[in-house]
């Protein structure tokens, strides 16, 4: 696939993503497919779950390995729920201004049937972020944890996983981006003949690796996690900042791209918006407060 890249990019044709041999599923057992999206959910998860769980190990810790366990349960709820119930709120019904997958439903039912269809795809960032905020909030108040902190552990684990996720998009030849000229322009089924940027990629890249090893390299590194609000405030600001600026070549969903024009922004962007403002608060409150227990270092004692 890489030679691919590099033989189309040198040529300046468009890369057809039909040719790079990509399949939305790993494979298929009858009636049974193990898609990438679900295996990019399963495998982010249990690689936080497995972070976290060496991060509690190290000094200062503010949560148990049995606050761990409950937090990886909780927060898989919350990333699914919340993700599914914001893609809901956020991206459907276009201008109408009712989201149509709390509205459709079939008469006699009790539910919208369409809302819990997840293998249809659909989950938003920013609804997963406040599913997880509402799981950190349940365990910290049940186990008397000081919620800042347990942010800030949980947030180190985030970009490593969704750089996963925005790969696996790729691989579906989804959530393509606005059409290019530019070297790399790749042409995705639904997408039209035209060349368009790979933006999953470079959500993957901005959002994903990038924050990834600027926050790892705090954590372990540096003693940011002695101040509570810190590093969650820092993958907060750069998760906003990413997204905000990676919404300029991803093409705006098609439900909500009348609300992009009117607007000037994207959905993507308008939400990012409060992400980064109370990213940087947090970052001041944190940077204004001493450190806890732990990072100062001992008085010398007098001989």
């Amino acid at each position: 696939m890489l030679s691919l890249l590099a033989a189309s990019a040198a040529a300046s044709d468009p890369i057809y993503w039909s040719e790079l041999g990509l399949s939305p599923y790993l494979f298929r057992a009858g009636g049974f497919e193990l898609r990438y999206y679900s295996l990019a959910y399963l495998v982010g998860i249990l690689l936080a779950y497995w972070h976290l769980s060496r991060m509690i190990k190290a000094p200062g810790a503010p949560l148990a390995q049995r606050h761990a366990d409950d937090l990886f349960f909780y927060c898989t709820l919350g990333v699914i729920i919340g993700g599914r119930l914001g893609y809901a709120a956020f991206y459907t019904g276009g201008d109408t201004g009712k989201p149509s997958l709390f509205t459709n439903f079939t008469p006699g039912e009790a539910v919208s049937w369409d809302l819990l269809r997840l293998w249809d795809g659909g989950m938003s960032f920013h609804g997963g972020v406040i599913g997880v905020l509402l799981a950190i909030t349940w365990v910290a108040w049940r186990g008397g944890l000081n919620w800042l902190r347990v942010c800030d552990y949980v947030s180190v684990n985030v970009p490593m996983a969704y750089m996963l996720g925005r790969i696996a998009n790729f691989i579906n030849g989804e959530l393509w981006g606005r059409a290019t000229d530019v070297s790399w322009g790749m042409v995705f089924p639904g997408g039209g003949e035209v060349a368009r940027h790979p933006s999953q990629l470079y959500q993957a890249g901005l959002e994903g690796l990038l924050l990834a090893v600027l926050v790892l390299t705090l954590f372990w590194k540096t003693r940011a996690r002695y101040r509570p609000g810190l590093l969650v405030g820092i993958f907060t600001v750069g998760m906003g900042i990413g997204r905000f600026v990676n919404e300029f070549f991803r093409e705006p969903d098609a439900q909500l791209a009348e609300f992009a024009r009117q607007t000037g922004l994207s959905m993507g962007q308008w939400l990012s918006l409060p992400m980064i403002a109370v990213g940087l608060a947090v970052m001041a409150y944190a940077l204004t407060r001493p450190p806890v227990g732990g990072a100062r270092t001992a008085a010398p004692q007098p001989a």
